[in-house]
């Protein structure tokens, strides 16, 4: 009993000095020792309703399959008023980032950050193939990324598609640090590096970027292995990555070889053409000569054919003056024989037959040439015909030798563009090739400069837990005004430093007992889902690692005596009883009596002291908390509670 009452009065002392405590750190003093950091305010209560992993995860899970179906089309799916994700894509966009918005609904009852990292895990495990340990490691560095840049408007106009930010919505950007702040104004942003990159679909640089990475180096642990797991996936990213620039590169080259094969046709191809087109304009070259003699043959034979038409013109005219002669010659004649006595007649008649003969002699002498001249002009238009016969055969060939250098040519310029096609294929498999090697080496870098950092951090951890680990103590701070509600720090005595705050920031009574590597504690809230009971809380991780079925009274005290522990379980509307409890939070008996709300619970050497909820004193018997002495009226017993 002298321990009980030892507690009871100290219950503003340290726990280094005692197992109950309710040391209250000053609020302004834990956010400058933890101000550069993100720390999400959860609600880490106890609930009314406590839904499993599975069930949870099965938020995420059930938006993936519209995405996973088609990963490359805008899409959006699920329920606006609670999880509702924006697929943000556009492949003719490509400087910048894709995204998946993930925005959670004023209706949204997720109210811890470990929550929501399983339902984003979830969700990329089903959406993008991602095992679940990547999936959870991905998610951490997401939500950090979005409270880093919670409503940093040019940061995501710099980086993301117009797609992505004509999503957003100004003032619901990233995430709040506080889960009450969640519901209705949170749109968590998660880069989209490559849509079929299977490990390296989310962009992992960017959600681990300097500010991220800050962020988490001032957690208690540094965030160490949440960095080492995405160390690990980068060095996996740039493994697949070489690899994809190794496939690459063997395409550029075979691509290069077949580019080689066909430079070489496209040269044979044009030297045929070149050789061709020359072929083709010698060939026009000759017909153009040939018809050229043609016509100048041509020409000779109709001048040949003209002198001798002008000739046979003449030899007509000799002809007729013959004929005409001939017939005066005649007449001449007949009148001589008419007068055979007329000298002078047969004079006449002697010289007109004497001219008949000549003008005959002369007819048929120009007839002669005429007739040669014709005979001429006849060779003279054969040898034309011949040319111009010559002329056209030559044509023909020209012709069809022109044919054959435009054939040539269109096969020349088929295979240019084939080689075009081609060289275009191996500078994209060159490109490839590059740009997978270049995401391979940043991601490299990356890992490498952040194992480097990450030795250091460890280096200077065990240094910092050797040196403060006789200086630790454990006390309580306040987080809201009036003090009903506390949370565990872990404290560096020496110096004053904040080592580590328990998430659980809804203590309630201001006391808290140590007991078997826990702390006991009554903890909790009536907001939302959550409910008051007590809890056991974890000593190294300071969260919750069990709590009780029974729901207790909001103002309940919590007391220890001999390893049990003693608070007011509400088991009605109204109505409220005392229980007893065990070190595992589990409750061994009910009081028969009901007693008031905010009861006091003093150990005696009697029994345990508590107020009835008639408002009368009554003492219970500290085994079975039995009445001991005059019960109460029955009215005011836990059995007639209504």
């Amino acid at each position: 009993m002298k321990k009980s009452r030892r507690l009871f009065c100290a219950a503003l002392v340290l726990f280094a000095a005692s197992n109950a405590f309710s040391l209250e750190v000053n609020r302004a003093e834990l956010e400058s020792a933890n101000g550069r950091g993100i720390v999400f305010q959860n609600y880490s209560g106890p609930h009314t309703i406590i839904n499993s992993v599975d069930q949870i995860r099965g938020i995420g899970s059930s938006l993936a399959p519209t995405i996973a179906a088609d990963p490359d089309t805008f899409k959006t799916v699920g329920t606006p008023s609670r999880y509702y994700i924006i697929h943000a894509v556009d492949p003719k966009e490509t400087e910048k980032f894709d995204a998946d918005i993930l925005v959670i609904g004023e209706n949204a009852t997720v109210d811890h950050i470990r929550n929501l990292r399983r339902i984003i895990s979830a969700y990329l495990e089903s959406a993008y193939g991602y095992s679940r340990a990547d999936a959870d490691t991905i998610a951490t560095f997401a939500t950090v990324y979005n409270a880093v840049y919670r409503n940093n408007s040019d940061n995501f106009t710099a980086k993301y598609k117009k797609i992505v930010t004509d999503n957003l919505t100004a003032g619901k950007i990233g995430i709040s640090t506080n889960y009450q702040e969640w519901p209705g104004t949170t749109q968590i942003v998660i880069p989209l590096f490559d849509l079929h990159g299977g490990l390296s679909t989310v962009n992992t640089s960017e959600i681990s970027d300097r500010q991220v990475i800050r962020s988490l180096q001032n957690e208690d642990d540094k965030g160490i292995d949440s960095r080492k797991e995405m160390v690990d996936i980068k060095d996996r990213e740039a493994d697949n990555a070489e690899a994809a620039a190794q496939d690459a590169q063997k395409r550029a080259t075979e691509e290069n070889d077949k580019l080689k094969e066909e430079q070489e046709k496209s040269a044979q191809a044009n030297q045929e053409a070149t050789q061709a087109k020359k072929d083709a304009n010698a060939a026009q070259r000759e017909a153009d000569n040939a018809q050229k003699a043609a016509d100048n043959a041509q020409k000779s034979a109709d001048d040949a054919q003209k002198s001798a038409d002008d000739a046979q013109k003449s030899a007509d005219e000799a002809k007729k003056s013959a004929e005409e002669a001939k017939k005066a010659a005649e007449e001449a004649k007949k009148a001589a024989e008419a007068n055979p006595d007329d000298a002078q007649a047969q004079a006449d008649a002697q010289k007109a037959q004497a001219q008949a003969d000549q003008k005959q002699a002369q007819a048929d002498q120009k007839q002669a040439q005429a007739d040669q001249k014709q005979a001429q002009a006849d060779q003279k238009q054969a040898q034309a015909d011949q040319k111009q016969a010559d002329a056209q055969d030559k044509q023909a060939k020209a012709d069809e030798k022109q044919n054959d250098a435009q054939d040539k040519q269109a096969k020349a310029d088929e295979q240019a563009a084939k080689t075009a096609e081609q060289a275009e294929a191996t500078k994209q498999a060159q490109e490839e090739s590059n740009a997978a090697q270049a995401q391979a080496d940043k991601k490299r870098s990356e890992a490498q400069d952040e194992r480097a950092a990450i030795a250091d951090d460890q280096q200077a951890l065990i240094r910092s837990e050797a040196v403060a680990e006789e200086n630790i103590l454990y006390g309580l701070k306040s987080v809201d005004e009036l003090g009903a509600m506390s949370a565990i720090v872990k404290m560096n005595s020496s110096t004053g430093e904040l080592v580590k705050e328990s998430p659980v920031s809804v203590i309630r009574s201001r006391t808290v007992y140590e007991d078997s590597g826990n702390f006991v504690a009554i903890a909790g809230t009536n907001f939302g889902n959550g409910a008051i009971k007590l809890v056991l809380i974890d000593k190294e991780s300071l969260e919750i690692a069990k709590e009780s079925t029974d729901v207790l009274s909001e103002t309940s005290v919590l007391v220890e005596y001999e390893g049990t522990y003693y608070a007011v379980i509400k088991t009605g509307a109204a109505n409220f009883v005392i229980g007893k409890f065990n070190n595992n939070a589990e409750t061994l008996v009910k009081s028969p009596v009901s007693v008031k709300a905010a009861t006091p619970i003093t150990i005696t050497a009697k029994g345990v002291l508590v107020t009835a909820s008639n408002g009368s004193p009554v003492l219970l018997n500290p085994n079975d908390l039995t009445v001991i002495g005059k019960t109460p009226d029955a009215g005011n017993s836990a059995a007639d509670a209504k």
